[in-house]
């Protein structure tokens, strides 16, 4: 038995393909890739195996058995025998089990070569290899239970002596460590009785996910802070910033040039912020779309019939959409993985061939050295962003499972992968989880590519159609954002530079503090009005896209009131135990989609003095905001003393708590299931969370800080803003259950 886990990636590996061909040394590898000692170690994996194998007939697992071999039969290392005009029947014996493996001949039945065709059965020779997978599979199975059941007689152990018990309930991941785990379950997924789609966490996932693009967005237009970190994150992981092979920087980086370079971070962070929210809305859409589909057609949805057209469609037009999808955090991976600062020293720059090309060639540092965790992090890395034969060979949900098995498993890799590249994979799980989801569409999954044969040109060419809109997008972002030496206004209210973006908002209100906040504020409204009006003035109408029905509803953003000298210092205390943020004004997160100015929707706020003073008070009673909004009356959560201090600092006022320091990340799991909510962990840094205790549907999408496993004070504020948009929840809502 191999030693390691996924042997077949080991011989793989190993062979070439020339030594594959020839006849491979590693067949069982490749046969029973789930049979190695790593993994049937674990102490969940042998009765979890025993239990799904022993209880179904082996019907249920004859796709997932020939989808283990993939890697074997694509690269050769497995060959089927080869017998013309013949079907094996394997699929849908649960009640026949007599006739589990009948070889039938075209001519015998009608439908038998549409069932080879479109692969709904098994040709002769791929149908055999499963069998054989199966026995050689039970029989290791049978000699476990001899071994462990040693002291009953063999020829009792099947006897009406030892009746069939019921089936064990085996304690899920979340009841074991508390939340559930993708990593968990793929581990877990060769052992258990295959899944079925489930097109629910399709949607979820998706939904989630487009919430999240609109949050980062429309943090983006809100936070200073948030805007310049982000653009120095994608500073860090462009490959202007890698040394070429003589050691040189790049000639962007030279003196005068830093235009060029800022107009370059400034549209790769905008174009994917906009073009994210477009795309996660619509794949949201057409999974919303999908999961009523099959709601209406369930009673016509059975495994001997063909889906119903307009349901068909839908899958193989989500199955589209999301292929095109994946392509741009491949892109990602590719462009910043070699560049990221972690990785850089396995890379470098071929110098270009002219100062201002706008091309830049990456190739493996000479002399670099690798252990074997390193190697295998860029072989896997390398096979996602080449996205070739390899990643073929071995399929995107596959390599995407390894990566994060890698990083969950090794702290050397983890620390090789920096914050934004755990987000960039956190993208890749969420597409390669929607799509492994379609592919467990039995027996229908297997007949996708030969159904989108007729129907894959009207698909592009509706896919063209429906991205013409987010074109328009990107071609205004990049007229908005020239890169070129020439100082342009646009590209120098963006810079982040000269302290513009400095935002000391963890600190006491002061009106030192007020007025740096205040600055900061508007030096960033200033760079997005200056986008929006080109955006209107350039990409024309964007009516029915994600990004103008974001920006044309009255949603608010938070800004900071100009500062007066209190008059008696002794009210503060009494202003503090008033819970009222005296701090905050409000306006659209955009005048000119809205239609909103600042004033109009400043009026629509408690009535407070309009600046604020160290110890102004409300004046009047509050009218009601447009979101959040405390007079919707929401529950209050009583919580226990580690949760209410997560809850105080992610909704942090400073009318009335000290600035809190930074916030555990258990700590916020801990919170966060204390009011209602299951906590799954994805791939990378991604967690989402699904209420359900609470009168909510709506789920919601953090990420893990990486490394350090602590969420900095200002990282714990935007997520409790994110929290008030999404739920309307506010730092008053959370009490002490002591």
């Amino acid at each position: 038995m191999p030693a390691i886990h996924r042997p077949d990636f080991d011989a793989f590996r190993r062979e070439s393909e020339s030594d594959r061909v020839r006849g491979t040394k590693y067949r069982a590898h490749f046969m029973w890739p789930y049979v190695n000692q790593e993994d049937l170690l674990n102490t969940k994996a042998l009765p979890l195996l025993l239990n799904s194998r022993g209880r179904h007939p082996p019907s249920h697992f004859a796709a997932a058995d020939m989808d283990a071999m993939h890697l074997g039969l694509v690269s050769k290392a497995i060959v089927p025998i080869f017998l013309n005009c013949h079907v094996l029947i394997l699929n849908g014996m649960t009640e026949n089990t007599r006739d589990y493996g009948q070889l039938i001949a075209w001519e015998d039945h009608p439908d038998a070569f549409d069932w080879m065709h479109t692969q709904k059965q098994f040709l002769p020779g791929e149908g055999l290899l499963v069998m054989e997978a199966q026995a050689r599979l039970l029989s290791f199975l049978v000699q476990c239970c001899q071994q462990l059941l040693h002291d009953i007689p063999e020829s009792n152990l099947t006897s009406d002596s030892f009746p069939i018990l019921p089936e064990p309930q085996i304690k899920p991941e979340s009841e074991i460590s508390g939340f559930e785990s993708l990593g968990v379950m793929a581990a877990e997924a060769p052992y258990r009785v295959p899944a079925q789609i489930d097109l629910r966490r399709i949607e979820s996932l998706l939904a989630a996910r487009a919430s999240a693009a609109e949050d980062h967005l429309w943090a983006l237009r809100e936070d200073p802070d948030y805007f310049a970190r982000t653009l120095l994150e994608y500073k860090e992981h462009r490959q202007e910033m890698l040394k070429d092979l003589s050691g040189k920087g790049h000639p962007v980086l030279g003196f005068g040039r830093d235009n060029v370079l800022w107009a370059r971070i400034l549209g790769s962070v905008l174009s994917e912020a906009y073009l994210r929210l477009e795309l996660f809305s619509e794949l949201s859409s057409q999974a919303r779309r999908l999961v009523a589909m099959q709601k209406m057609y369930a009673d016509d949805i059975s495994p001997s019939k063909d889906l119903p057209e307009a349901y068909l469609e839908a899958l193989l037009r989500l199955r589209h959409y999301l292929t095109q999808a994946v392509k741009g955090p491949l892109s990602m991976l590719k462009i910043a993985g070699v560049a990221s600062p972690p990785l850089r020293k396995f890379f470098a720059r071929v110098p270009p061939p002219d100062p201002y090309t706008t091309k830049i060639s990456v190739t493996s540092k000479p002399g670099a050295k690798m252990n074997k965790v390193e190697t295998q992090l860029i072989w896997l890395l390398r096979n996602l962003w080449e996205d070739g034969y390899e990643l073929f060979l071995l399929r995107m949900p596959l390599a995407v499972d390894e990566l994060g098995r890698l990083l969950q498993s090794e702290k050397q890799a983890q620390e090789l992968v920096s914050s934004y590249i755990t987000e960039v994979i956190g993208d890749l799980s969420i597409f390669s989880q929607c799509l492994h989801q379609l592919t467990l569409y039995h027996p229908w999954a297997r007949s996708f590519e030969s159904e989108l044969v007729d129907r894959e040109d009207k698909l592009k060419q509706e896919f063209a159609e429906r991205t013409q809109s987010w074109a328009r997008i990107l071609a205004a972002l990049k007229a908005a954002l020239p890169e070129r030496d020439k100082s342009n206004k646009t590209v120098d209210l963006g810079k982040p530079t000269e302290g513009k973006f400095t935002y000391p908002i963890e600190k006491r209100r002061t009106k030192e503090n007020v007025t740096a906040l205040r600055r900061a504020e508007s030096c960033l409204d200033a760079f997005w009005a200056a986008i929006d009006q080109i955006m209107v003035n350039k990409a024309g109408d964007l009516s029915g896209t994600a990004v103008r029905n974001l920006l044309s509803q009255p949603r608010i953003l938070q800004r900071t009131r100009e500062w007066i000298e209190p008059e008696k210092p002794q009210r503060a205390s009494q202003d503090k135990a008033g819970g009222v943020d005296l701090y905050t004004l409000y306006q659209p997160v955009s005048s000119v989609y809205s239609g909103l100015s600042a004033r109009a929707l400043d009026i629509l706020q408690p009535k407070t003095k309009v600046k604020t003073r160290g110890t102004s008070h409300p004046v009047g009673k509050p009218e009601a905001l447009p979101q959040p909004d405390p007079v919707d009356r929401q529950p209050t959560f009583s919580v226990d003393a580690r949760a209410l201090k997560v809850f105080r600092a992610v909704f942090f006022n400073p009318a009335t708590t000290s600035t809190p320091g930074e916030v555990a990340w258990n700590d916020f799991l801990h919170a966060m299931t204390s009011v209602g909510f299951t906590a799954m962990k994805l791939y990378g840094s991604v967690w989402q969370f699904r209420p359900t205790r609470l009168d909510v549907e709506r789920n919601i999408l953090f990420h893990e800080p990486h490394p350090q496993g602590k969420l900095p004070f200002k990282t714990a504020r935007r997520y409790g803003r994110r929290l008030s948009r999404a739920y309307g929840w506010f730092g008053e809502m959370f009490v002490s259950n002591k």
